[in-house]
């Protein structure tokens, strides 16, 4: 059996999400994606991985002073027992708090995103496979303020040995059963409209 972390699926036990820096002034940047699409997507990681009970570590960075707060539309969603770390360094690895909020919940596969991709999402991936995390980053719930950077941020993952899928693949991946008890309530929370739409179709049939 091959031991490599390419082939090893994620599961509600070994996986964890970080969402970095999705703060309003740095979505007021993006430039690579539609913002309401990353809105969007970034909502609906966040509502899944509740579904799943995939504990979830949330950063910002200068809050105060630079970027603003987290969006609204993130806020809302988050559990009140989900709190905000805010720190200085830009790479959100080196700060002790949020690392430690990271290995604490003991889970070695960790999914990240962040604004900016190349920067607030691949450098905390990057650092935690360093120390022999298998690390994940959801690109449609990342976006970067250039269409260079982005190209940039994909290299350097790839180079680095991180993982890059999409959002709603990582949840479904996670979830690993549609006839599992949580499915109908993980494919809720992703909201992908064609999904909606068999469904709709399917209760059309079903009256």
């Amino acid at each position: 059996m091959s031991d490599s972390k390419f082939h090893e699926f994620l599961t509600p036990d070994n996986s964890a999400l970080v969402l970095v820096d999705h703060q309003v002034c740095l979505y007021s940047g993006v430039r690579d994606t539609d913002l309401l699409e990353l809105k969007h997507n970034v909502v609906a990681l966040a509502k899944a991985a509740q579904v799943l009970q995939v504990p979830t570590v949330v950063t910002t960075t200068s809050a105060d002073s630079l970027w603003g707060p987290l969006i609204g539309e993130l806020a809302d969603v988050l559990p009140d027992t989900v709190k905000v770390i805010d720190r200085s360094t830009v790479n959100a690895w080196h700060d002790d708090r949020v690392r430690e909020s990271i290995t604490s919940t003991g889970r070695r596969k960790l999914i990240f995103t962040g604004i900016s991709l190349e920067v607030c999402a691949a450098l905390p991936a990057i650092a935690a496979a360093a120390e022999g995390y298998d690390t994940y980053v959801a690109l449609d719930a990342s976006g970067t303020f250039s269409g260079a950077k982005r190209e940039a941020g994909l290299i350097r993952l790839q180079q680095a040995g991180v993982i890059v899928s999409d959002y709603a693949t990582l949840m479904v991946e996670i979830l690993g059963d549609n006839a599992a008890p949580k499915a109908g309530a993980v494919y809720e929370a992703l909201d992908m409209p064609f999904a909606v739409l068999v469904g709709q179709i399917s209760a059309a049939y079903g009256d």
